[in-house]
C-alpha cells in the first residue's frame, strides 16, 4: 500500500463536489506537472491519498480517497476547448495521466496545515518541501501520524 496527498482547489472540485459525485468517485485530471504526473502513474488500486484543499485559509486536509482505476490518458488533453488543453499531446503517445478516486472517509475535523506543522515528525513532508506538487507521496510513518492526529485509525 502506498499514500498519497491530493491538492485541490474548492472552487475548481472539492471535498463537497467528490461526495456529490456519482458513487462518489471521480478522475482526477488537468495534472500538468511531469513530477505529479508520474507519482500517479505510481499509484495502484487501493491506495489511499489524503484530499487537501490548498486554496483556502487555513488549508486543511479534508478526508480520505481510494485508489480506484489506476493511471489512464487524461482525456481533457485533447480537447481544444478544454483549459487543459495540450496540442503537444497526442493519443498515440500522451503526455497527461490522470486516476479515479473514491470517497472513503472524512475526517470529523478536517486537520490544518498549521496542526501538522506542529509535528516535528512532519517536517520532511514533501507538502513542507515542494508546496506547490499537486500530487505528492506520503510515507507510511506520515500517514500515521496524520492519522492520529485526525483521530482516525483506518480499519483494515
Amino acid at each position: 500500500m502506498n499514500y498519497w496527498l491530493f491538492k485541490s482547489d474548492p472552487e475548481e472540485f472539492g471535498w463537497e463536489d467528490l461526495k456529490k459525485a456519482a458513487d462518489k468517485t471521480s478522475h482526477w485530471d488537468g495534472v500538468r506537472n511531469y513530477q505529479a504526473r508520474n507519482n500517479m502513474k505510481q499509484m495502484r488500486n487501493g491506495d489511499l491519498a489524503l484530499f487537501y484543499h490548498s486554496i483556502v485559509k487555513p488549508q486543511v486536509i479534508t478526508g480520505i480517497v481510494k485508489i480506484v482505476r489506476e493511471a489512464y490518458p487524461d482525456f481533457t488533453q485533447f480537447d481544444p476547448a478544454n483549459e487543459h488543453y495540450d496540442p503537444k499531446s497526442s493519443k498515440e503517445d500522451p503526455r497527461w495521466f490522470m486516476v479515479d478516486v473514491r470517497f472513503e472517509r472524512e475526517f470529523d475535523q478536517p486537520l490544518t496545515i498549521d496542526e501538522m506543522k506542529e509535528m516535528t515528525a512532519l517536517h520532511t513532508m514533501a507538502l513542507f518541501r515542494n508546496s506547490r506538487l499537486s500530487v505528492q507521496p506520503v510515507t507510511a510513518r506520515e500517514w500515521k501520524i496524520i492519522m492520529d492526529l485526525a483521530g482516525r485509525e483506518l480499519q483494515s
